[in-house]
């Protein structure tokens, strides 16, 4: 039988609660339990670590690139492990890479890639091409459409893990949604002026998730409660948000973590454009030039006004936000960055936590929140 390791020496966040004095015992990459230090046991190879926090590793639902590599640009396997290898540093251990509204050829090329990626890329989020123009953002509008029988059977034969599409209600069918999920794929909602009444009916057609709440949808307002109020108020519905202070004010987050209803929650995504890991000042998406300046990241449109273009944001940076710019118990902003998405993607009986029987895939954060080290399991 293969030994057992026990990492000692920081405080342990479970996903429910922390753990003084105790170590995790890990086998074959599989947490085997959590033990007081004086329990552990005899044959245990002991690994102590020097102070701070070990909790669960982060899942990141919405990356499109990291360490120089945007997936639109190479839609293929070693893209994929190079965004998740820039990811991991900063403490996340399982993403979805996501493909932003393209032609069907690189959609095609990115399902196919998918399957040969290395384990840290869970699955694949196509986030477009059935997006309303009138709320595109970043995306390019002449390659957005409804969706056809061909693309859901599509995606349907996809056989890439965890599938995630981002759709706008106007362009897609609540039959067409069904078949989706009733097959295992992820429907979100997003990129979107969908009334309340619309978005709704994808939920009860079985959507699931909204994309970067309060980004490029229709607002809640007095007598029209729009995309925002449906995601707040549909109980089933999980909310990914971009916690960076600039793609939605520290204000709107806290007002929105006290309105959503249980028990879909907000969970933190990083919308992480090919930047992040890198020194890079600029990238192309398309034939479009992407700017950063300090943490911001923007294209200039032809009008002259400035369209936010993804984010340089890690997520290690957004538990710190929800920290410090929200107010939140340290152990609800770590559920917003493992447990939550975990739930939301359907991988929580086995990530998320520190719990026996879950991969043991760990952070071990320093006093101030910075990873020193990130561990993945089988």
């Amino acid at each position: 039988m293969t030994a057992i390791t026990a990492l000692t020496g920081a405080r342990i966040f479970d996903g429910d609660r922390w753990h003084e004095a105790s170590a995790v015992l890990i086998r074959d990459g599989v947490i085997d339990d959590i033990a007081r230090q004086s329990d552990l046991p005899a044959d245990a190879v002991v690994e102590r670590i020097d102070g701070g926090m070990l909790v669960p590793g982060f899942i990141d639902a919405q990356v499109n690139g990291g360490g120089g590599v945007l997936l639109n640009d190479t839609p293929t396997a070693e893209a994929m492990d190079a965004i998740a290898a820039a990811h991991r540093g900063f403490g996340t251990c399982r993403l979805l890479p996501t493909l932003v509204t393209t032609g069907v050829e690189t959609i095609r090329a990115a399902l196919a890639a998918v399957r040969n990626a290395r384990p840290g890329v869970i699955g694949l989020h196509l986030e477009g091409p059935h997006l309303a123009p009138v709320r595109k953002g970043i995306h390019d509008e002449r390659f957005m459409r409804r969706m056809t029988d061909g693309d859901v059977e599509m995606l349907l034969s996809a056989d890439v893990g965890r599938l995630l599409i981002t759709v706008a209600p106007e362009q897609v069918d609540p039959a067409q949604v069904r078949r989706l999920v009733d097959a295992g794929v992820i429907v979100s909602l997003g990129h979107s002026d969908a009334t309340y009444e619309q978005a709704m009916a994808l939920v009860d057609a079985g959507a699931t998730g909204v994309t970067h709440l309060f980004n490029a949808m229709s607002p809640l307002q007095a007598r029209a409660a729009g995309m925002v109020g449906a995601a707040l108020d549909g109980g089933s519905v999980w909310c990914g948000v971009i916690a960076d202070g600039l793609h939605v004010s520290a204000a709107a987050l806290g007002i929105a973590l006290r309105a959503k209803r249980p028990p879909g929650r907000l969970f933190l995504v990083t919308d992480a454009m090919p930047t992040v890991g890198s020194t890079a000042a600029s990238f192309k998406l398309g034939e479009r030039t992407i700017d950063r300046r300090g943490d911001r990241l923007t294209w200039t449109d032809p009008s002259g006004a400035e369209v936010l273009a993804g984010a340089h944001l890690d997520m290690a940076s957004a538990v710190r936000f929800c920290v410090d710019a929200l107010g939140l118990p340290l152990a609800e902003a770590l559920r917003m960055a493992s447990l939550y998405p975990a739930e939301f993607l359907r991988l929580d009986t086995t990530h998320g936590r520190i719990a026996r029987g879950h991969v043991a895939d760990m952070v071990h954060l320093g006093a101030d929140l910075t990873v020193r080290r990130t561990w993945m399991g089988s």
